[in-house]
């Protein structure tokens, strides 16, 4: 990966996506993962958990991990300011001209038309991980009742990923008490 290369990919994903971090999610791996094998998907999977724990803007977190995996801190650096610039540019962008526009029409059904655009972009990922986290019939329930412990309940996704960790440990070693 040349800077360039990377700068502008990110720069590119950042400018055409709507919807944040998690509707990256399916460019980012198509480019780095598929298109361009910059890492394996297996260690996109793991990139993905290690984003989402760490504090910050999440498609920034996988950005200076790729670069810093292909070009150290210069490239995370690089890749890191492709994908903030864009996000700064339209959000300047529209500070600056939004008091024209607010009140317009057109431009409010575009925006009630881009939300199912939205909608699907972040659900996209999510079943891919789905898929990559092999979940079956006996742990389907674990994501299920997380996400309905945050949305109805408004349980921090701290506690949860707390207890998810603490749950995971306690069953591996019961699983290992049962093979001995």
């Amino acid at each position: 990966m040349r800077y360039f290369e990377g700068f502008s990919l990110f720069f590119k994903i950042g400018l055409f996506t709507i919807g944040g971090g998690y509707a990256m999610i399916p460019l980012i791996e198509s480019e780095v993962v598929s298109r361009r094998s910059w890492i394996a998907r297996e260690e996109f999977i793991d990139l993905l958990a290690v984003a989402q724990s760490l504090p910050g803007v999440f498609a920034v977190n996988i950005a200076i991990f790729i670069g810093y995996k292909l070009r150290g801190v210069r490239g995370s650096v690089v890749t890191a300011l492709g994908t903030i610039l864009p996000s700064f540019l339209i959000i300047l962008a529209i500070a600056l001209f939004f008091q024209h526009f607010k009140e317009n029409s057109v431009v409010e059904r575009i925006f009630k038309g881009i939300r199912p655009a939205v909608v699907a972009l972040i659900a996209a990922p999510v079943f891919t991980l789905g898929k990559s986290a092999r979940l079956i019939r006996y742990t389907l329930w674990i994501p299920v009742v997380s996400a309905l412990l945050i949305w109805l309940l408004g349980f921090s996704p701290v506690w949860i990923i707390l207890l998810a960790g603490t749950g995971g440990l306690l069953y591996h070693k019961w699983a290992k008490k049962i093979e001995v």
